[in-house]
């Protein structure tokens, strides 16, 4: 699977996450400065339309909104 796929694949994750979570991009950056984690919206809606972040950004989402599980 060629990098972009993959990209695709963990940003669709994500995005369903707060989806299922009913969490919108400014409730996220809200919830991730509650954890001290300081992102503005514009950089979360970047960082998830490219599907190009750490899997500690990851890790600090979806604890931020309370995820416990990931189903892959």
């Amino acid at each position: 699977m060629a990098d972009t796929e993959w990209e695709a694949r963990v940003k669709g994750l994500l995005k369903a996450e707060l989806k299922r979570q009913n969490v919108s991009y400014a409730q996220l950056v809200d919830k991730l400065a509650a954890i001290g984690v300081a992102e503005s919206e514009p950089n979360v809606r970047n960082k998830l339309s490219r599907g190009k972040f750490t899997a500690v950004f990851l890790l600090q989402c979806l604890t931020a909104i309370g995820s416990r599980e990931l189903r892959l």
